[in-house]
């Protein structure tokens, strides 16, 4: 048979080619819910024109504006960089864990505080009286040779120095080797013997201490009162650690120091103090330190508080221990101890000292707000005292433990550790020497003491309690009526009367309101106060919200998945136009061939169909003479 052509319509043509497009469309459309864009251009795009972020759909409208295309781009990042800038700056704040002080006032019943008085008169105790006359005996010749001054001493101890000499030889040995010298002042070498008379002002005095090796150094004061003081305590200290149980005898006498104590007009007695020793302040008394029974301040006012009458006169004392007269007074809380030194404050003889009180009250934060401990237990020293933790209490333990690790015993004025003994120069004969030296490096903060002990964040019981003392004086008694005061005194309590004016001194510690502060700690930046100023920051430099953020953080995971999906195409056209690996050897013919009997899986092959543009209708007609025989024919 016979094959006609014929021609397709122009209008069918078309219409098949839309609905190959229109079908492709769909297609793509359903497929569009899984794919990404195909480019960042049109990511950039479509986020530009449908954020909500201000100022991005500019970055589309002025595209055909190279300039303000441009400008906005500038603009844009510039102001995405000021806004994280800001961002920087709260974090940052954030971060420093800043805090805000609140003080708040209450009004309640107040708890009195413990309230500690020592005598400034250290006492001479029976069982260290010999040794203590022996070494006033070698102070008065040592005054005698460096300032030809004839110290006075009571007539019985010059009556029995014949026959104390023989005693007295281990202590002399001992003075002997940590003697009071005066220096020069320029290179405190030693003042020869028989020296032509020099200007008092050109010396120091001081002591000679030295170490086991004979290594020697000057310890110096520029006044001669604080030498002779200093040497002076150094070997009454060694008298004190020579008797085992002189921190254990009581040898108090209250009614010979307090003449009279009252407290809310009730009075006191011995179940409301106790009593210990220091060596420097002499015999001291803690009132309301019973915890099981504390007294309770209903009324503000002087008539409302703790009222004293106490000896001052100092019969048998140490004077070159004590060189001042009356009572020292300090006022702490209880289960803490009494640090005289840091804390007292001495009261004159023939005034009366009234004491006012203000309660303070204090909560810090721990953790990352400050540098606080709880209760001490994360601090790396022990704590020597019985009592709670303080700030006051490790650094003084530091140094204890410190004094016996490096000097082999422990220091008179703080407690001692397990195991250890108190420093005593007829056992350890350089401590002194390793003591002056350790104190030095303690001041400076070589120890670390100072930044190891934290303050206490709070107590176990609630806040911390500090007390803020105000005073006035007055004379007491007065003129007109110091007969009648001191002959009651006398009645009464047996004092004989040798100064008026020295003899005694009254003490009132009251609380002036009932008001007290307390003074806490909260954070000043929380998480809430972040978001909200990131927020504010957000919404300054774009005008935006919450959601525009999940519109940026979208950006984000589309441009890093567009990158992975064209990484991921651009590796394989790669392996596509990778060339073709080398010719198969010979060995690699002959396994091939051995292997080609085995194969049952017919072999696969990948035909490429290449797709071309059909050709026109008129494409098909006859272009020569020599054709149109040859069509017409079937």
């Amino acid at each position: 048979g016979s094959v006609k052509a014929g021609k397709m319509p122009e209008g069918e043509k078309m219409r098949q080619c839309k609905q190959e497009e229109e079908q492709q469309q769909k297609e793509e459309e359903r497929e569009g819910l899984i794919e990404f864009y195909s480019s960042y251009q049109e990511l950039f795009q479509f986020f530009c024109s449908n954020t909500t972020i201000h100022g991005a759909i500019r970055l589309v409208c002025s595209k055909k504006n190279k300039m303000k295309t441009a400008f906005w781009s500038v603009l844009f990042f510039l102001t995405f960089g000021l806004m994280y800038w800001q961002f920087g700056i709260l974090y940052r704040e954030y971060f420093s864990y800043p805090v805000n002080l609140n003080l708040n006032l209450n009004s309640d019943r107040l708890t009195f505080p413990a309230v500690t008085l020592c005598t400034l008169n250290p006492y001479r105790y029976s069982a260290i009286r010999k040794q203590l006359d022996q070494l006033d005996q070698i102070t008065h010749q040592t005054l005698l040779d460096l300032y030809d001054y004839n110290m006075s001493l009571p007539q019985s101890d010059w009556a029995t120095l014949s026959t104390q000499r023989r005693s007295s030889r281990s202590l002399l040995h001992h003075v002997q080797r940590h003697p009071l010298r005066r220096q020069k002042r320029d290179n405190l070498v030693n003042l020869p013997e028989n020296s032509p008379s020099v200007d008092k002002n050109d010396w120091k005095i001081g002591f000679v201490l030295c170490s086991e090796n004979n290594d020697c150094f000057h310890q110096a004061y520029s006044s001669g009162v604080d030498a002779v003081r200093e040497w002076y305590s150094f070997h009454y200290i060694n008298i004190l650690a020579q008797v085992p149980d002189a921190k254990a005898l009581d040898e108090s006498d209250f009614e010979n120091f307090i003449y009279a104590c009252r407290f809310n007009e009730a009075t006191c007695d011995k179940a409301n103090y106790t009593h210990f020793h220091h060596p420097l302040y002499g015999n001291c008394y803690t009132f309301n330190d019973n915890s099981s029974s504390l007294w309770t301040s209903s009324l503000p006012g002087i008539n409302n508080g703790l009222s004293l009458v106490v000896r001052t006169e100092q019969n048998d004392f140490i004077p070159l221990l004590s060189t001042v007269t009356g009572a020292r007074v300090m006022v702490h809380d209880q289960n803490e101890p009494a640090f005289m030194d840091d804390g007292g404050f001495n009261v004159r003889p023939g005034i009366e000292t009234s004491i006012s009180m203000r309660k303070e009250m204090t909560v810090r934060l721990g953790g990352s707000y400050s540098d606080c401990t709880e209760d001490g237990s994360d601090v790396p020293v022990q704590n020597l005292y019985s009592s709670r933790y303080t700030e006051q209490v490790c650094i003084r333990s530091c140094f204890q433990l410190n004094m016996v690790e490096r000097c082999g015993c422990a220091y008179y004025f703080y407690p001692l550790p397990d195991g250890a003994e108190y420093c005593d120069y007829r056992k350890h004969t350089a401590w002194g020497y390793c003591y002056y030296k350790l104190l030095a490096e303690f001041k400076a903060d070589v120890l670390g003491c100072f930044h190891k002990c934290r303050k206490p964040c709070k107590l176990l019981s609630g806040a911390l309690t500090e007390y803020q003392l105000s005073a006035g004086y007055s004379r007491w008694p007065s003129a007109v009526s110091e007969d009648w005061v001191f002959y009651m005194l006398s009645q009464q309590n047996k004092y004989n009367i040798t100064s008026k004016r020295n003899g005694v001194a009254k003490v009132n510690i009251f609380f002036e309101e009932w008001n007290y502060k307390t003074n806490g700690e909260s954070p000043a930046f929380t998480v809430v106060t972040l978001l909200s100023q990131l927020g504010n920051q957000w919404s300054l430099w774009f005008g935006s919200s919450v959601l525009s953020v999940m519109e940026l953080a979208e950006l984000v995971l589309d441009f890093i998945a567009i990158t992975f999906i064209l990484a991921f195409r651009w590796f394989r056209s790669r392996q596509k136009l990778s060339p073709p690996g080398p010719p198969p050897s010979s060995q690699d013919n002959a396994a091939f061939q051995d292997e080609a009997p085995a194969l049952s899986a017919p072999h696969r092959f990948t035909v490429e169909a290449v797709v071309t543009t059909l050709p026109s209708y008129n494409s098909l007609e006859p272009r020569g003479p020599s054709r149109d025989g040859e069509v017409g024919h079937e």
